[in-house]
């Protein structure tokens, strides 16, 4: 019997169910590691140094968190000020360590990415023709400033939520669920835009998805964000979010959302 592709069956168009099968691809990501030996074990590298990662981000912001607040925020006397001052202390937390599991995991493994993309489209028997030096320096510059651009994206974001910040009682609620709407979204962008990259697809492509195929980018990002609050599952989130993200990548390929990839395309002089 002819293996099942790993590679999602997406709607030829747009839906808000899109959205259901977004958060389905980390499902389709976790069946994948565990039915392949090489996948297995990438995913286990990255979760080891990813799992040291959240940690100490969590020991640092304990640490931290409450000067930081502190000398912006002077601890109220009352009681009512006082859990407040907690509460917007709890958010701004967690709201931080988030933001520091996206960019600090990724910069340790910044290596291993690729690799485990390639492996993943290999699984699926899709992979594309082997990449030539002058192509992989091409690529390597392309991700980099993708990735400086992702970043400043994302930070430019929550400094314009920031300022809810100041506004007294719903404040603090209001800038928690926003700063993770948008995270959610930039999530997907990240882990889309990685096979992306890889293949040579300008910024604007990836911008292009993230408008046509709004929801179901916002499910995988929805899921990824999830699953970095649930124990030990969390520390494999970075390797499954970038299977998802290539397995999401394969389907918008089979489906024609994207064309081509540049590195696929024939070049001058060049028989294709």
């Amino acid at each position: 019997m002819r293996p099942v592709s790993p590679i999602p069956a997406l709607s030829p168009r747009p839906r808000l169910s899109d959205f259901f099968q977004g958060v389905g691809l980390l499902g389709r990501a976790f069946g994948l590691v565990f039915r392949s030996r090489r996948l297995f074990l990438w995913s286990t590298l990255c979760a080891a140094i990813t799992a040291l990662t959240l940690v100490a981000l969590g020991v640092l912001l304990y640490r931290t968190a409450p000067g930081l607040l502190e000398s912006v925020w002077s601890q109220p006397e009352s009681w009512y000020g006082r859990a407040g001052w907690y509460t917007a202390l709890i958010l701004a937390s967690l709201v931080a360590w988030v933001v520091g599991a996206n960019v600090v995991p990724p910069l340790l493994l910044a290596p291993l990415q690729d690799p485990l993309s390639e492996a993943t489209e290999a699984e699926c028997g899709e992979a594309d023709a082997a990449t030539s030096p002058a192509s992989f320096l091409r690529g390597l510059t392309t991700g980099l400033l993708h990735t400086l651009a992702r970043m400043a994206l994302l930070f430019l974001g929550l400094a314009v939520l920031l300022p809810l910040n100041l506004v007294p009682g719903l404040g603090s609620v209001a800038f928690t669920v926003l700063a993770s709407l948008w995270t959610m979204l930039w999530m997907a962008a990240e882990h889309l835009a990685a096979p992306m990259t890889r293949h040579l697809y300008p910024f604007a492509e990836v911008r292009r998805m993230l408008r046509e195929r709004r929801a179901l980018c916002m499910g995988f990002g929805a899921g990824v964000y999830l699953l970095l609050w649930v124990p030990i599952l969390n520390t494999f989130f970075l390797p499954v979010a970038i299977i998802g993200g290539t397995l999401m990548y394969r389907g918008l390929r089979a489906t024609g959302d994207l064309p081509p990839p540049p590195d696929a395309l024939p070049t001058p002089g060049r028989r294709a």
